[in-house]
């Protein structure tokens, strides 16, 4: 069974905010497929950090504009040990 991931993005709205860019056009401007560009979308796949990257920069916003990871509360190191 695939867990779909934690990590979540913005790729629909960025599309639509540069002149509604198909999935299609975000798949031939970063070399994959459309069913890739739709399994991010919907996070059903995480991108390779190359990839993120390539999609950050083809809409010229930094990467955390488009990928998101939800903040996980960790113990402070000293109450890790106990």
């Amino acid at each position: 069974m695939v867990r779909p991931t934690q990590v979540t993005n913005s790729i629909r709205s960025l599309r639509f905010a540069h002149g509604e860019m198909t999935q299609a056009d975000l798949a031939d401007r970063i070399g994959v497929t459309r069913q890739t560009i739709i399994a991010i979308e919907q996070g059903r796949y995480s991108p390779s950090l190359e990839m993120a990257f390539q999609i950050a920069r083809t809409f010229g916003v930094p990467l955390d504009d488009v990928f998101q990871y939800p903040q996980v509360d960790q113990k402070p190191e000293s109450e890790a040990h106990r």
